[in-house]
């Protein structure tokens, strides 16, 4: 990387005509280009570009100073295919290497942070080495795919004092600030309950196929990576891996990593008491899925419970609305979503209180990768919107109700030690064994 007293002399005599632009550096042009300054140039790379993955990049290469020189995913077919969309949002492909191996892209000294957009298995144990690696870290949610591996991730933040963001991006919306301010504020009086529910009528699993051959281009050894060994089936890859616990955990941790962080943040709750879960295969009993396609569970507080309510393959959830958290309160519930907030009056109460649906008016994901960017450059680390930390709290917290689910108890939480009361459960259940001579590093 240039120094700035030797940018401004290469800037002089380029402008003077003592140089031909050919002799600057990649740090000088994108200098020209964008007006931001070599020494606030941030060069990214992004391991996983299938999906959101390719978003993040996306609201990325958007903040001026930003720029992207590497990808990496173990499908060529998707590398192929992200390098053909390079100029749609505007990137020089000539600038950007590929790679299907994650750890030739952190080997790159000149890469200073890495979006990780890989299945949520993956997420772990490539954000660790990528701190160890000396790179912040954007990764997308579920932080973790276990309660362990959340707690080794943010041990590797603090070891390497690095800039991890966890992808919810809601926490960057406006008016999901604007709406847990108003539940703290006690207009809503005590509040009881919360209701946080995920009915989404497109998401629809894949069908029962026999196993397969992997498609040309697709490294299926490094996609498993620390799950265990299996053949390729074309219903539990890409999108549909997350209806399998190898890998993820339904809709719980889809969606759900989202929506009870809201639940979690309004509330300013810790871990819950208990945890209890009751679902199942109903929606699609002849599809290809192991995670629970309808699924009810109840978490206790002091004080409260908030109650989480799943379903694939209807759109018609609570208060009409195909997703939201609603906080009950003696005086009026607060109903909130993606789209927008708002009060209804309990007609109960001699404390009325309402408001009309307020619109979103922002893009979440790009102020979120904005906030993300601007930490990195400042590395005060309490600014950002979503730290390792509240990732992985919120991440425990809908693990806790998957495996409720999966062992069908009610679990008890133990504050103190930090487990479940349950030995067998713990262990269990809190970290997933790796597989194919993978390991979690030790922090």
């Amino acid at each position: 990387m240039v120094t700035r007293r030797k940018f401004l002399q290469q800037s002089s005599l380029t402008l003077g005509g003592g140089v031909l632009a050919a002799s600057l550096n990649n740090s000088a042009f994108a200098y020209l280009k964008s007006g931001v300054a070599p020494s606030d140039q941030l060069n990214i790379g992004a391991i996983g570009v299938n999906g959101m993955g390719w978003s993040d990049v996306t609201a990325a290469v958007k903040i001026p100073g930003v720029n992207l020189v590497a990808i990496c995913d173990v499908d060529k077919n998707v590398l192929d295919k992200r390098m053909n969309d390079m100029a749609k949002i505007k990137v020089d492909a000539t600038k950007v290497k590929t790679y299907t191996d994650y750890k030739q892209l952190l080997d790159r000294k000149d890469i200073d942070a890495v979006i990780i957009g890989t299945p949520d298995h993956w997420h772990a144990l490539i954000m660790i080495e990528a701190c160890q690696a000396g790179k912040d870290v954007y990764c997308e949610k579920p932080v973790g795919n276990s309660i362990g591996e959340c707690r080794a991730m943010v041990k590797a933040q603090l070891r390497y004092n690095k800039a991890v963001q966890a992808g919810q991006w809601q926490r960057s919306q406006q008016h999901f600030r604007d709406a847990v301010d108003f539940v703290q504020s006690g207009q809503l009086g005590n509040i009881r309950t919360v209701k946080v529910w995920c009915y989404q009528g497109w998401m629809k699993p894949g069908p029962v196929v026999p196993d397969s051959a992997p498609p040309p281009g697709v490294d299926f050894a490094k996609w498993l990576g620390p799950a265990p060994t299996r053949s390729f089936n074309s219903s539990r890859f890409h999108f549909n891996f997350r209806w399998f616990w190898d890998y993820a955990g339904g809709l719980m941790t889809d969606w759900g990593v989202h929506l009870i962080d809201y639940g979690l943040l309004g509330m300013k709750s810790p871990i819950p008491k208990s945890v209890s879960a009751l679902g199942g295969r109903f929606a699609y009993p002849d599809l290809y899925e192991e995670t629970p396609d309808t699924l009810t569970t109840l978490y206790e507080f002091d004080g409260f419970n908030m109650v989480w309510d799943s379903a694939m393959g209807i759109d018609n959830g609570s208060y009409n609305r195909d997703h939201g958290i609603a906080y009950i309160g003696n005086n009026g519930t607060l109903i909130l979503n993606r789209g927008g907030w708002e009060v209804i009056e309990e007609k109960q109460s001699k404390n009325k209180v309402s408001k009309a649906f307020e619109k979103s008016s922002d893009n979440g994901l790009d102020k979120h990768m904005q906030n993300f960017v601007d930490v990195v450059k400042s590395r005060k680390m309490e600014d950002l919107h979503c730290p390792i930390q509240a990732g992985a709290h919120v991440a425990t917290v809908s693990q806790m109700g998957n495996i409720a689910f999966k062992s069908g108890k009610k679990l008890e939480w133990d504050a103190k030690k930090e487990c479940f009361t349950d030995a067998a459960i713990n262990d269990k259940y809190m970290i997933k064994e790796y597989h194919n001579g993978y390991k979690l590093p030790k922090v």
